[in-house]
C-alpha cells in the first residue's frame, strides 16, 4: 500500500537538491507497493515558510520533474497562492525531510489529498501516514466543533490537526515532541505508520507504528558501539501525569489556571549506539522507511519497530519509547544487518521486474531448498520447525490461512499434507476466516503464509489464533517482518526480494517450502518412506525442469499473440493438484493483463461452467499425467464436443494428445510437484498478454504489492 520514506541528518552537510534526490530514490524503491500520487516535504528557508512541499498525481518520475523546476506546491491551507520557487543549492548541516507514495483510500488522487499533510497554514505539524484511521470522522467532528478547519478528504489530515489541537490546548504545560505524539496516538483507532515533523521541534522527527511496517536505517562513518537500542519506558511520574486520564478530547484547555508547570522530565538514557568513543555525538544519517528496499543503497544496518513503538530522532540520537509500559514486548531493539544486495532489487537485463522474477525461479527454488534438503540421504530438515515437530504431529488440525497467491500455494499443498501427515487440513482466506470468527482450539496448528509478512488480514488472523492458544507458524519471504516476529516458529522461503506486484517466484518458493514441511512432518512414518523419497527426488529435478519450460518463452509469446491477445475472457481448468494452478494462472492473467479469467475445477464443469463453452471462448486445460488424468480427459472431450477452443498443457511424452491440438508440453514430475512446472507457462502467458495490451506490468492499476490495510 502507501510507502513512507524519511531522511534525517545530523552534522552532515547536504544541499537541498541532494536531499530531494535521496527522497525520490527512496520513493522509487517503494513504487512496487502501489500508489497513485507522490509527495515530499523538506525544510524551508524562513519562519513564515518552514516547510517546502512538492506533490504530484502520478508517478515518482513526474515528481522529479516538478523538483527540477523548483516550483513548490502550496499546502492545502494555502491553495490558490501563486507558485513560488525555492533555492535548491541551499546547504543544511542538519535537516529532517519526509516523502510518501499514496494509495487513495479516502478522497480521490489529487495534489490536495497527497501527503505530506499539514495542520494549518503555518505548517506547525506535518506528517506522512500509511494505513487507515477508522475513527477519523469522530475526531474530525470534535475538532470542527473546536474551530479547526480541514482542507482535504483524507483521514490523515485529522491526525495533523489533532497534533495542533494538543499543542494549543496546553499552553502552560508544553509537552515534548514524543509525549505530544503519544497523546495523539492514544486517541487513534485503526492501523498506521507515521512520521511526524514540527516547526516547534526543529531538526526532530518522531516515527510511530501500529499494524503497518516501519524500519529505521542507520548510516555512520564509524562503527556503532553496540548493536541494539534500549526501549525507554515511561516512569511512574510520567504515567501519573498522563494526559489521557480524563480523555484528550473531553475538556479543552484543562490546564488554564495560569499556574501551569513544566511537564514531567523525561528519563532520557543515553542512546549508547550512536555515541562516538569519546562520548561525543558523531555525524549520522537516519532513514525511516516502510521497506528495507528503500534504504539498502544507503545502509545495511536497520532496526525494525514493533507495534506501539515511538521512535524519536533528534541531535543525532535515536530514542525508542513505548506507548504503554505494561506489555510483554522486548525492552531492546536489535540493529540488524540486511542480507539483500542492491542488484537484487534492480531489473538488470530484463524489461520488467515480473519478467526477471519469472526467470529467477530456477535459482529461487534452489535457495528455498539450500541447506534444508539432503538429496544423498533423502532427508529434509527445517531448523525453524525442529523444536515444534512433536507438537505439530499431535495437532488436531492443520489450519492454513493466507490471501491471494499465498492462498493458492496453500491449496496446492493441501493434498500432500493430508496424504503424508494424516491430519485434517483446512485452508482459509484470511479475511473470511476473521469475518466468520472461526472456532480455533489450543491443539490446532495454524500456518500463516505471506510473501511480505505484513499482510494486514493475515496478521489479524494470526493474532486471533494466538489469543486462542493455537500454535502459530509463519511461512514468509521477508526477514524481520511482523509475521516472522510474532509467530512461534516458521520458515523463511529465501526467494529474494520480489518487486513486481504480481507474485511469481514467491508462489513457487512457498509451494516448495510447504512441501518440504509436509515431508519433514512425515519422517517418523515408515509406511510413507517410499512416497517421501519420491518427492525428494522430484524436488532435486525441479530447477532444471523449470529452466526447460522457460526455454519455451518465444513459443508462448507467439501463442499469446495469435490466440489470446484479442480475447475478453479465458477459462483455465484442471483438477486435483492442478486446481491451485488454475486459480493462480487465472489470477496472474487478470491482475496484469486485465483480461477476465477464471480458474475452474474440472469436476464442476457440468454444474454450470459448461454453459459458457462455445467456439468463441478460449479454454486452457491442465492435463498432465496423474491419478486424475482420465477424468480431465473426459472433461476435455466435453469441451471439444461443444466446439470449445482448448489449449492443453500436457506432458512432453503424452501421445494421446493429438498433434493438431494446441499444446504446451512440459516435463513430467511427481504429481504433487507438477503444479510447480505447470504454473510457469501461465506466468509467461500473463506477462506477454500484459505487454501486448500496453499495461504497466510491474504496477497494475488499483493493486498493491503489500496489502497492509484490511
Amino acid at each position: 500500500m502507501c510507502g513512507i520514506f524519511a531522511y534525517c541528518t545530523f552534522l552532515v552537510e547536504k544541499d537541498r537538491k541532494y536531499v530531494c534526490d535521496v527522497l525520490c530514490n527512496g520513493l522509487a524503491r517503494l513504487e512496487y507497493r502501489g500508489y497513485d500520487s507522490a509527495g515530499i516535504g523538506i525544510d524551508g528557508d524562513t519562519p513564515t515558510s518552514p516547510l517546502v512541499l512538492f506533490k504530484t498525481v502520478g508517478k515518482v518520475a513526474s515528481l522529479r520533474k516538478d523538483i527540477e523546476e523548483a516550483i513548490i506546491t502550496p499546502s492545502p491551507a494555502n491553495e490558490g497562492a501563486e507558485p513560488s520557487k525555492v533555492d535548491m543549492k541551499k546547504v543544511f548541516l542538519s535537516q529532517t525531510s519526509m516523502a510518501h507514495t499514496r494509495w487513495a483510500t479516502h478522497g480521490v488522487p489529487s495534489n490536495t489529498n497527497c501527503h505530506p499533510h499539514v495542520s494549518n497554514t503555518l505548517t506547525e505539524f506535518s506528517l506522512v501516514h500509511n494505513g487507515i484511521i477508522t475513527n477519523y470522522k469522530e475526531l474530525k467532528l470534535v475538532l470542527l466543533k473546536r474551530g479547526y478547519t480541514f482542507h482535504t478528504d483524507t483521514d490523515t489530515e485529522a491526525v495533523a490537526v489533532l497534533c495542533k489541537y494538543v499543542w494549543d490546548s496546553q499552553p502552560h504545560k508544553r509537552l515534548n515532541f514524543t509525549e505530544l505524539i503519544k497523546t495523539v496516538i492514544k486517541e487513534l483507532e485503526g492501523s498506521f505508520a507515521f512520521v511526524f515533523k514540527s516547526t516547534h521541534f526543529p531538526d526532530e522527527i518522531v516515527a510511530a507504528r501500529r499494524g503497518s511496517p516501519l524500519l529505521i536505517g542507520v548510516k555512520t562513518d564509524r562503527k556503532l558501539k553496540v548493536d541494539f537500542v534500549d526501549v525507554e519506558l515511561p516512569t511512574t511520574e510520567e504515567r501519573v501525569n498522563d494526559i489521557d486520564g480524563a480523555g484528550l478530547l473531553a475538556v479543552p484547555n484543562s490546564v488554564s489556571d495560569g499556574r501551569g508547570t513544566a511537564g514531567p522530565k523525561l528519563r532520557r538514557s543515553q542512546s549508547r549506539a550512536f555515541l562516538s568513543e569519546d562520548g561525543m555525538p558523531q555525524p549520522i544519517e537516519f532513514f525511516v522507511a516502510s521497506d528495507a528496499s528503500a534504504v539498502i543503497e544507503h545502509t545495511k544496518r536497520v532496526l525494525y519497530l514493533e507495534d506501539d513503538d515511538i521512535a524519536h530522532i533528534a541531535e543525532g540520537e535515536l530514542h525508542i519509547h513505548r506507548l504503554r509500559r505494561d506489555d510483554t514486548v522486548s525492552s531492546v531493539r536489535a540493529i540488524e544487518h540486511l542480507e539483500i544486495e542492491l542488484a537484487e532489487i534492480m531489473k538488470g537485463q530484463y524489461d520488467h521486474f515480473m519478467q526477471k522474477e519469472i526467470y529467477e525461479q530456477p535459482e529461487s527454488v534452489v535457495n528455498t531448498m539450500r541447506g534444508r534438503v539432503n538429496f544423498d540421504t533423502r532427508q529434509v530438515l527445517l531448523g525453524g520447525l525442529k523444536a515444534y515437530l512433536p507438537v505439530i504431529r499431535r495437532g488436531r488440525r492443520l489450519l492454513f490461512v493466507a490471501c491471494g497467491t499465498s492462498y493458492h500455494s496453500c491449496i496446492a499443498v493441501r493434498g500432500v499434507f493430508e496424504e503424508l501427515t494424516d491430519i485434517p487440513v483446512a485452508v482459509e482466506l484470511a479475511s473470511d476466516f476473521l469475518d466468520r470468527r472461526t472456532p480455533v482450539f489450543r491443539d490446532d496448528v495454524a500456518i500463516f503464509v505471506s510473501q511480505s509478512g505484513e499482510t494486514a488480514d493475515t496478521i489479524l488472523a494470526m493474532r486471533y489464533c494466538l489469543e486462542r492458544g493455537a500454535l502459530c507458524l509463519g511461512v514468509v519471504n521477508t526477514v524481520g517482518s511482523t509475521l516472522s516476529r510474532e509467530t512461534h516458529a516458521g520458515i523463511h522461503i529465501n526467494a529474494g526480494p520480489e518487486i513486481g506486484v504480481a507474485s511469481t517466484k514467491a508462489y513457487t518458493s512457498q509451494y516448495v517450502a510447504l512441501v518440504m514441511m509436509a515431508v519433514q512432518l512425515s519422517d517418523d512414518s515408515i509406511i510413507k518412506t517410499a512416497r517421501r523419497q519420491q518427492i525428494i527426488d522430484g524436488l532435486h529435478d525441479i530447477p532444471a525442469q523449470i529452466k526447460k519450460v522457460l526455454a519455451m518463452d518465444k513459443a508462448l509469446q507467439e501463442m499469446a499473440k495469435n490466440m489470446l491477445a484479442k480475447e475478453k475472457s479465458l477459462l483455465i481448468m484442471g483438477r486435483g493438484y492442478q486446481y491451485a494452478t488454475c486459480l493462480e494462472g487465472a489470477l496472474k492473467i487478470k491482475e496484469v493483463s486485465y483480461m477476465h479469467s477464471e480458474g475452474i475445477l474440472a469436476g464442476e464443469l457440468k454444474h454450470g461452467p459448461l454453459a459458457l463453452i462455445d467456439e468463441h471462448l478460449p479454454v486452457i486445460f491442465i492435463m498432465t499425467r496423474d491419478s486424475l488424468y482420465p477424468k480431465v480427459q473426459s472433461a476435455l472431450s466435453q469441451v471439444t464436443a461443444r466446439k470449445g477452443r482448448p489449449i492443453i498443457i500436457c506432458n512432453e511424452d503424452d501421445d494421446t494428445v493429438s498433434d493438431a491440438a494446441k499444446c504446451i508440453r512440459v516435463p513430467q514430475t511427481v504429481d504433487c510437484l507438477q503444479g510447480l512446472i505447470n504454473v510457469i507457462p501461465l506466468q509467461l502467458l500473463s506477462y506477454h498478454l500484459a505487454v501486448m495490451n500496453g499495461v504497466d506490468v510491474d504496477f497494475p492499476r488499483n493493486l498493491a504489492k503489500s496489502v497492509t490495510t484490511e
